[in-house]
Order: structure tokens, then sequence, then C-alpha cells
């Protein structure tokens, strides 16, 4: 499975392989499904509201040896943490707290693709 960032208001988008879980779960949240268990996810979601915690933002970071990195910017009305995190799970969480999902800018010139905007297809935006 393949998640598909796309810029938004520009041409390029970022395709990042995950695994086949992960896409589950992207898939349900987007789809808007609700499970019958909580995942890893919904665990996730549910911790950082029973610690009072917000994600603040998902940042993709920099690609290595065929592999993404990302983080996940979180606050708790104190401090600030950087949490290293696969891309898939960041994006996962991010769905579910409605947080934003942002790529440096020195890898979307490096890797993006160029794309023509659809406003009909689903998808992650930059």
């Amino acid at each position: 499975p393949v998640v598909v960032l796309e810029e938004d208001d520009g041409e390029r988008a970022l395709p990042i392989w995950i695994g086949v879980s992960e896409a589950r779960s992207i898939a349900r949240e987007m789809e808007e499904l609700e499970s019958p268990r909580p995942n890893t996810h919904d665990l996730a979601k549910r911790l950082l509201a029973g610690l009072e915690a917000q994600v603040d933002r998902v940042v993709v970071t920099e690609l290595l040896e065929g592999t993404y990195y990302a983080l996940l910017v979180i606050r708790d009305g104190r401090r600030r943490v950087e949490i290293d995190a696969r891309p898939s799970d960041a994006i996962a969480i991010a769905l579910r707290v409605e947080a934003p999902v942002f790529v440096r800018e020195a890898l979307l010139e490096e890797i993006a693709t160029h794309f023509e905007p659809s406003d009909d297809k689903p998808g992650v935006s930059l």
C-alpha cells in the first residue's frame, strides 16, 4: 500500500509505501468507520487525551536508505516534545486528532512527483 501526501494549493505529491495494517488504519479513519476494538492509533489518541496533550503537527522529515522518517510534535501546555515515528503511524494518529501533516521542503524538492490536482480524490494534504 501507498499513502500519497498531496501539497495544498500545489502540484507536488509524496508517495510513501506503508504496511498493510497501517493502510487499513488510515483508510478506516478517512472513511469514518468504527472498529469493534481500538487499534494502536486509537490507543495513542486516547493516551494523548488522557494526558491532556495535543498533536501540534506531523512532519515527514527525510528519506534515508529507502526509509522515510517523521516526527510527531506534541504539546501539553507546558512543553513541546518531538517524538520519532514512522510516517504511517504519525499520519494515522494525525488523522484521528485532526492535526496537520507537513513534509520538509528539501524532501519535497528531492522526492516529490507532480500530479494534476483533483477535488474528487481522497488523500492527506500537505
